[in-house]
């Protein structure tokens, strides 16, 4: 049996398409699908990804949930697929980068322009290409929860298109913040002028670390803040006081002669001492 069909990768969101676990020749054919059809380009924190035709970035993470197998399924499975040479599986710390060996043959080329000698009496148009995957990411939300898709649209609603190396860590955070979480976060991002996927991941990793996990948490941790921010000022405003008091000097320390008399005796004193000195001076002339 020669020749080939093609599949549209609307496939992908077709009831029977769902059904999990994977076997492996519904794998193989993801795997197809999933590739990049042209080469691609996307930002990675400050890191320009290239992507070429044929190969795409996901993780086994990303593949479990895809197919509904155990993590030593996917990773034997890919390295079967590798020791057949029909992919070439390339990882580092950021991601994992797989390659269809011969893509090509699994596609129509790039050039024809004449119609598919089996497709129909009536086609009249040449066949289009069957490899636009240009939504190819948007296409693989229909594996997951509703509450995961709707924190997808908050962000790229906010952020713009989210690089697919990050989808597999939204999906974790997504297990444990809800819609609401992220939605706090992303307004924090903006207020912060900072509208990226990473600032706001860098967010709710913080909030994970303290176990910040609920808005009623988030609500006690502001009013703490508040508290603290309050108590600051205070404390503040004390010391401000305190520096614009007159600094006293160490002759301070030492009572006055005058400290004993109330206003009226001294101002008795004064004048007694002002006649004893005017009677001094009438004696001196008598003199």
């Amino acid at each position: 049996m020669s020749g080939w069909i093609s599949i549209h990768r609307k496939i992908q969101d077709h009831w029977l398409w769902q059904e999990k676990p994977f076997d492996k020749r519904s794998a193989w054919i993801d795997l197809l699908l999933m590739a990049n059809h042209k080469d691609n380009k996307f930002l990675l924190g400050n890191e320009l990804i290239e992507v070429k035709r044929g190969s795409f970035i996901t993780s086994e993470y990303k593949l479990m949930d895809r197919w509904g197998w155990s993590k030593t399924k996917v990773r034997n499975f890919l390295k079967l697929l590798e020791d057949d040479k029909m992919i070439i599986k390339i990882s580092d710390r950021k991601k994992t980068t797989l390659t269809i060996v011969n893509y090509n043959d699994y596609q129509i080329s790039e050039t024809t322009k004449e119609p598919l000698k089996d497709y129909g009496e009536t086609t009249k148009e040449p066949h289009k290409n069957p490899n636009n995957n240009d939504n190819n990411d948007n296409n693989s939300l229909c594996m997951y929860d509703e509450n995961f898709k709707n924190i997808i649209r908050l962000l790229e609603k906010n952020t713009g298109v989210i690089p697919p190396i990050l989808i597999d860590e939204i999906y974790e955070y997504s297990n444990v913040f809800n819609l609401d979480m992220f939605s706090e976060a992303t307004k924090i991002a903006a207020n912060n002028k900072k509208r990226t996927v990473n600032y706001i991941l860098g967010i709710l990793r913080n909030w994970k670390d303290n176990n910040i996990l609920t808005i009623d948490d988030l609500e006690a941790l502001r009013r703490e803040k508040e508290i603290e921010r309050q108590q600051k000022q205070q404390n503040q405003q004390y010391k401000n006081k305190q520096y614009n008091q007159p600094k006293k000097t160490k002759f301070h320390n030492f009572e006055q002669r005058t400290d004993k008399y109330s206003a009226d005796q001294l101002d008795d004193i004064a004048e007694r001492k002002m006649l004893e000195h005017l009677e001094r001076l009438r004696n001196q002339n008598a003199l």
